[in-house]
């Protein structure tokens, strides 16, 4: 892991942003009028998805996606221009937010200005033809790293440009597929510009780590990731926390895997922790249940890790936007059930420093389909239960016996003879010693 990652990231809350589907016009000047309502849910780091020109040969949809980039160097015309661009990470800033940019340095689109000036960049495939080498992106083609020192000094030089603009982070998409020395160099140079620069890595899920080394191609472990990165998706334990949703394995097999986190990362591991993004089903869809939805973000705060919210998801928007055309949010539910100030509360939890410092524990409850977590110091120590299923029930609990207080609801949590009764929804307390 990079030894320098602060584990006050694990106090953090993400806001994801697709810029082209956010708002009416889709454009950088109407963002900055939502960062108010943004900065309001407790948001600390605005991410936006590629803000860069989009290829146009063998695009997908109507649009094409932001992830077949045409200029590394340029601001897509669609959201503004590279002045309206510097007026956003100004205002970011002036909210007390961090702006981060999506990072595409696996592949470019098939028109790209690096594809065009310097072909033998690029991979090509056994008939010699360029190409991508996994997956259906039938819109890109990739990067060849083996091809030399101009092709890494080209791509150094992009990422020092965007930091000295202001950029705060990069979130650098399926980073397990370029080479970790890549971006081990990558994270010195952008370090002498801004030493407290975000590194957020999309490893990749354990399967797809199998099938591209079947294929004789590399691809990076979550433990190789973190040598140059200070966040990693959790896409380790999706698999099962989507598995348990759709009813194909056990909470035990999910949190078991969570679990094992705390014994293979190192001591400062910071994991994303979300429950939809743009490649993902709304939560909504997949927990279409309030209570269950409400306890699920709870858990998403509270966990171990970085927080990451998808744009929509606090509006119970249902609907995966497209990332090939227009497909706007639905902001009509916004108010509906209180989920944004729910997830302003959360925000407070989440930004106290035991959430950094505290050590973590977490397990199933011995009543089905719950699961209790804490953190402990040495001068309190913070539960939460989680009650999955929204049955009634108690669940037993190694907390002395007293009376606390719910740091959600203000209600008492009563623990006697070692039992706690479950409410709806999520329960936490703290502990002074």
């Amino acid at each position: 892991m990079a030894i320098d990652t602060p584990k006050s990231l694990r106090q953090m809350v993400i806001y994801q942003v697709y810029n082209r589907n956010h708002n009416a016009s889709g454009t950088f000047n109407e963002l900055i009028e939502d960062l108010d309502r943004i900065k309001n849910l407790g948001v600390d780091i605005l991410y936006l998805l590629p803000i860069h020109p989009i290829g146009q040969k063998d695009k997908k949809g109507e649009l094409g996606c932001p992830y077949s980039i045409q200029n590394y160097r340029e601001v897509n015309p669609e959201y503004g221009t590279l002045d309206d661009f510097k007026r956003l990470i100004e205002a970011t800033h002036e909210h007390g937010m961090k702006l981060m940019i999506d990072v595409v340095f696996n592949h470019t689109s098939r028109d790209s200005h690096l594809l065009n000036t310097h072909p033998e960049w690029f991979y090509k495939n056994e008939d010699g033809n360029f190409a991508n080498r996994v997956g259906d992106w039938s819109d890109i083609t990739d990067l060849d790293y083996s091809k030399g020192e101009e092709l890494w000094a080209e791509l150094l030089d992009t990422l020092e440009y965007w930091a000295s603009l202001g950029v705060d982070g990069y979130r650098c998409d399926v980073a397990s597929l370029v080479p970790i020395e890549f971006w081990v160099r990558a994270r010195k140079e952008i370090a002498k510009i801004n030493p407290n620069f975000i590194w957020l890595a999309e490893s990749v899920h354990i399967g797809f780590v199998n099938y591209i080394r079947s294929l004789g191609y590399e691809a990076a472990s979550d433990s190789e990731v973190y040598q140059a990165f200070d966040i990693c998706y959790d896409y380790d334990v999706f698999e099962e926390y989507q598995g348990y949703l759709r009813g194909k394995n056990s909470l035990n097999a999910y949190i078991d895997r969570v679990a094992m986190q705390e014994g293979i990362y190192p001591d400062n591991y910071v994991k994303l922790r979300c429950l939809e993004n743009h490649d993902q089903d709304r939560a909504a869809t997949l927990i279409p249940n309030i209570d269950q939805l409400f306890t699920w973000t709870a858990f998403t705060y509270l966990q171990k890790g970085t927080t990451m919210i998808y744009a929509g998801q606090e509006a119970l928007d249902t609907n995966r936007p497209s990332l090939f055309d227009i497909d706007k949010v639905n902001w009509s539910r916004y108010n509906e059930h209180g989920l944004a100030d729910y997830m302003k509360q959360l925000s407070e939890l989440k930004h106290d420093a035991i959430m950094a410092e505290g050590f973590y524990r977490i397990q199933t409850g011995d009543v089905a389909d719950t699961v209790i977590l804490s953190y402990e110091t040495s001068y309190k120590t913070r539960v939460a239960i989680f009650n999955f299923s929204s049955k009634s029930g108690v669940v037993s609990i190694e907390i002395a016996d007293g009376i606390y207080k719910d740091c959600l609801t203000n209600k008492e949590v009563v623990v006697q003879d070692g039992k706690v009764q479950l409410d709806v929804r999520a329960i936490v307390f703290d502990i002074a010693k």
